[in-house]
């Protein structure tokens, strides 16, 4: 996820577009840039690093100009460095571009381009867009782009002007977010309404699929396809503060309502148009590979033994799942048959690193699942799968979870393609359901309120439990450490089959128990502890696929996630009891977005 901010007025843009840059800095953190038209120029400053540092970079540049776009950025393609900093500049240097989202086919388009004589100078998927208008336009900027948007895949937010137009800027909506500031003689562009609201508080949201000319006294909303479309501003009711969150109370409820975005945008580029999963930052070969490590803490190891499940059956490789900060402890056997998975959302866990150095020092293969570019287990590893998930700002993690379980479904067909140990059939039917993620969060998001009024009942509960088994298992381990992290609640999740060797002995009239039940294959011997549960007068809150009727005969409470196959419910009932947890921190009053005792990256062991 990156920042996006524009201006066009009779003010001067640069100090205006710095202030929008600080107020986007927590959708992107690794580089930041600003391009300013300037008699009859376009002055560019941009540089790795925080905000900061290009403030510091144009302290003594004199920039002066009312037309401008800045950007700070979340590195997708290409690592933290000036050159791949935006905006980005055709050859001629003569239009601008800022960019949020991915071009999915933009190798295919500097292919196309560099045939035609254009070059390039970074290694993002941005570049081509500049040089891409460049080759259609002939004097209309508005019909530039159009044209090239036809050509463009993928997911994009973008801010355009050009040195011979220079009393507009375009701006581009495909399922990246971007909102119009309307002031009195001129109007912003930006990421997020927290970007403008020192200006005005009279937006237009660009819906998806749309385009704006934005001049200073005038603004004309279109569709790809040229064709006009009215809409009226709305006042934003939000103060600053709360504008920095979208609207939402906390970032963590934000970042839980993005995971839609946040699967499409990990799924859908690395599906090519044959339908194949297309990995590139992985290994073709693993005939000699006998057996797989994954290394993770946290949120990230609950994602790890949802993938030893997945490799397990459709790669047919044996796989141990090991908490990092015990990996280096126990002795592992390792050597040059060994293929390590190393998963961590910040790349900079302490005791997640340690074991990848020691894997790597026993002549291990490293594949890192990652969600910061360019941090140090990506670099560190022999191939990294990156979540594109943006930044996550709320310590409890949610839509790196989700996104993990989805690059580790992919990686077991992936492997399991090239070991020849799935079917094209079965390979077709699991594929179609990972792609399905996006659409099947939607649903549950759309069971908040319900997940809410639920809440109520444990939010002043001594202790918690939660049961499932298999992959049910995995996710309650998950459910319960949300629960505990913001509400501080005493959480335990148990293997349902295990309830009757210790556990059961605490559970008593009124305690909630948090039953998992969505594997079809295991639904009666999990029905059976539910049985247990009751007998003993526990309360339980039940989450079974949709249309499941005979668990209400047990359960006090029902939540239906979509259905979908066994081996994928991970994802869609972790974003239920991410909501679950979230509401009952919410109704105990507690700091959901920082914890206490708690870090977003541990970097110490």
């Amino acid at each position: 996820m990156c920042g996006i901010i524009g201006y066009i007025g009779d003010k001067e843009a640069q100090p205006i577009l710095i202030q929008g840059l600080k107020r986007l800095e927590y959708r992107g953190y690794d580089s930041a840039g600003i391009a300013v038209i300037d008699k009859g120029k376009i002055d560019v400053f941009k540089c790795k690093g925080r905000i900061a540092n290009l403030e510091e970079k144009i302290k003594f540049s004199k920039i002066h100009g009312n037309v401008g776009i800045a950007h700070t950025r979340w590195a997708t393609h290409g690592e933290p460095s000036d050159i791949n900093a935006h905006p980005h500049l055709n050859q001629k240097g003569n239009i601008a571009v800022v960019h949020n989202g991915i071009i999915e086919n933009y190798l295919e388009l500097r292919k196309k381009l560099a045939e035609k004589g254009y070059t390039f100078l970074s290694e993002t998927d941005t570049e081509v867009i500049p040089s891409l208008i460049d080759y259609y336009y002939n004097g209309d900027l508005k019909e530039a782009v159009l044209t090239a948007l036809k050509e463009l895949k993928g997911s994009f937010a973008l801010a355009i002007m050009s040195k011979d137009n220079p009393d507009e800027i375009i701006a581009v909506r495909r399922d990246s977010p971007l909102v119009i500031g309307i002031g009195k003689g001129e109007n912003f562009i930006a990421s997020d309404i927290t970007a403008v609201i020192n200006w005005t508080k009279d937006v237009i949201i660009i819906e998806n699929s749309e385009v704006a000319v934005v001049k200073k006294d005038s603004l004309q909303l279109m569709d790809f396809d040229g064709n006009l479309i009215e809409r009226e501003p709305f006042e934003v009711t939000w103060n600053v503060g709360e504008s920095q969150k979208g609207g939402y109370e906390h970032f963590m409820l934000k970042e839980i309502s993005e995971q839609p975005k946040a699967l499409k945008d990990t799924i859908s580029p690395r599906i090519d148009e044959s339908g194949n999963i297309k990995l590139d930052e992985f290994p073709t070969n693993f005939d000699n590979v006998n057996k797989i490590y994954i290394i993770a803490c946290g949120t990230a190891y609950h994602a790890g033994l949802v993938g030893k499940n997945l490799i397990e059956k459709y790669a047919k490789i044996p796989v141990s799942v090991d908490i990092a900060s015990e990996f280096r402890y126990n002795n592992p056997f390792i050597d040059k048959n060994t293929f390590m998975i190393i998963i961590s959302q910040s790349g900079e866990t302490a005791d997640t690193l340690a074991a990848l150095r020691l894997g790597r020092k026993k002549g291990a293969k490293i594949l890192s699942i990652c969600n910061v570019v360019g941090s140090s287990i990506p670099r560190e590893s022999d191939y990294c799968v990156y979540t594109w998930a943006g930044p996550e700002i709320a310590v409890a993690s949610t839509k790196a979870y989700t996104t993990q379980v989805a690059v580790l479904a992919m990686i077991s067909l992936y492997i399991g393609k090239l070991r020849k140990t799935i079917s094209d059939d079965e390979y077709t039917k699991v594929l179609n359901e990972i792609k399905s993620f996006p659409q099947k969060a939607e649903s549950v998001l759309k069971m908040e309120s319900e997940i809410e009024s639920i809440s109520s009942y444990i939010v002043n509960q001594k202790d918690v439990f939660y049961i499932g088994r298999s992959i049910d298992y995995y996710v309650a381990m998950e459910g319960s450490l949300k629960l505990k992290e913001i509400s501080y609640i005493h959480s335990e999740a148990i293997a349902a089959g295990e309830l009757k060797h210790g556990t059961l002995a605490l559970v008593e009239d009124g305690v909630p128990v948090i039953a998992l039940a969505t594997q079809n294959r295991l639904f009666d011997k999990t029905l059976s502890n539910i049985k247990e549960v009751k007998a003993r007068g526990g309360y339980v809150i039940a989450i079974a696929k949709k249309g499941n009727k005979e668990i209400e005969k047990e359960a006090d409470v029902v939540l239906y996630i979509p259905e979908i196959i066994d081996e994928l419910t991970a994802p869609l009932s972790g974003i239920l009891l991410q909501l679950l947890a979230y509401y009952a921190a919410k109704k105990k009053g507690c700091d959901i977005d920082k914890p206490r005792n708690l870090a977003k990256s541990v970097t110490v062991e």
